[in-house]
């Protein structure tokens, strides 16, 4: 298919020094591991591109899950000339130089252009809006691909032109997945060597990957070269080898299973006990073993009004805080603003007050559904309504110095005190 591969030319061309992780790159949409709301066979997306109905798009998602990938299939299968740009290094006189050629292409022979633009999120709101009337027009049609929130990083203008399709992290059965592939291909991967890598190490890797699989592959090729050849030529990786090759010992943590439950529990108990220490500690021991940042963060979220409530109104504002902090920075910097929140929350006052109260409520409201609202609480937007009594009698309570006798429950629990 017709492509015009600029600025950031992939490494393959480099033939057989390019990294395995590039070489073992899909090539068509069977190939993709673990996007298959996008690309399996019955996919809306898949079909559109197939019979190159191209939209503009974004496609937003972790490292190592197959953005830029997903574009060069796209040009694979497309009859446009595609066209890739990273953000990094292009501006807005490349873009020109794309237009003025896409122009004369649609002219001359009705050819559409693709443009790539690789890590959006690095071009500046300038950059941003030289698309937009090209995007517009049909000129060119746009695929961006991001780690970062679009909703934050791309002009809206040009979002409001591009459909965002949310990639999601590879888990460890996709992972390992690819690593096999790549072990057993005899053209593109290491098929070709006599490679023996144990369960036990190929298991290790895919969970170090977190979710990465340019990470999984990288790690696999300097595990492979790592590692002598016996008599016969073969190499076997073992688990000792892949941590070699980290130069530290993975630290023990599984994010799926009991360990998971049980460190996380550690940190809540420390957190509700006051211990900072142990907080940090349990913390550290979470994010440095590759759990997913944002997970802790929902639990810090739930422990701020949970276990401390309006004992200290200020830890939910930490607690959302730091949260944003790690969707917009990620990992390792966001390390900083969760150890906040922590040491914020474990040095704060506690009280359940609020749990134990909504407990209340919410066994209230499901042994009381049946009891109507109070005819004076009732909205009448309705001339009927008002006819029937709804809102009569209500007392507006700004109308009103102190007090207001009134009631705000179903007759049934009338006077109830959950607080």
């Amino acid at each position: 298919m017709p492509q015009n591969q600029l600025f950031g030319e992939p490494a393959k061309a480099s033939g057989g020094f390019a990294p395995l992780a590039d070489r073992m790159r899909p090539q068509t949409f069977d190939e993709i591991v673990g996007q298959d709301e996008l690309t399996g066979k019955d996919s809306a997306f898949r079909h559109l591109i197939e019979q190159d109905k191209i939209p503009s798009c974004i496609f937003w998602g972790p490292p190592g899950t197959g953005k830029t990938t997903l574009a060069e299939v796209i040009a694979n299968v497309s009859q446009s000339t595609f066209v890739r740009l990273s953000a990094v290094m292009a501006g807005v006189a490349d873009i020109r130089k794309i237009v003025q050629t896409a122009k004369e292409q649609m002219s001359a022979n009705g050819r559409r252009t693709l443009l790539f633009i690789d890590e959006i999120h690095r071009f500046n709101k300038g950059q941003q809006d030289a698309l937009l009337p090209h995007v517009e027009r049909g000129t060119l049609v746009f695929i961006g691909a991001t780690t970062e929130n679009p909703s934050f990083e791309v002009n809206q203008a040009l979002l409001s032109r591009a459909k965002v399709f949310v990639l999601s992290s590879l888990n460890e059965s996709d992972v390992k997945l690819i690593l096999t592939r790549a072990i057993e291909d005899k053209e593109r991967g290491l098929g070709k060597e006599d490679i023996k890598v144990s369960g036990e190490a190929l298991s290790l890797m895919s969970q170090i990957a977190n979710g990465d699989a340019r990470a999984g592959l990288n790690l696999l090729e300097m595990s492979v070269q790592a590692v002598g050849a016996d008599k016969t030529g073969a190499k076997f990786v073992e688990p000792t080898t892949v941590k070699a090759v980290l130069q530290r010992t993975y630290l023990k943590y599984d994010k799926k299973g009991e360990e998971h439950y049980n460190v996380i529990s550690a940190l809540h108990k420390s957190l509700r006990g006051s211990d900072a220490d142990a907080a940090l500690y349990w913390l550290a021991r979470m994010l440095e073993s590759g759990e997913d940042p944002m997970y802790v963060a929902r639990r810090l979220v739930r422990f701020a009004s949970e276990d401390i409530g309006i004992a200290d109104p200020q830890a939910m504002v930490q607690a959302v805080t730091a949260m944003q902090a790690v969707h917009l920075i990620g990992m390792p910097e966001c390390t900083v603003h969760l150890a906040q929140a922590v040491v914020y929350m474990a040095r704060a006052p506690k009280s359940n007050a609020l749990y134990v109260a909504y407990g209340q409520a919410a066994q209230d409201a499901r042994e009381t559904s049946d009891q109507p609202v109070p005819i004076h609480l009732r909205n009448a937007p309705t001339k009927l309504m008002k006819e029937l009594g709804y809102g009569k009698d209500y007392k507006y309570n700004p109308n009103f110095k102190g007090p207001v006798e009134q009631d705000y429950l179903p007759l049934e629990l009338k006077d109830r005190k959950y607080l």
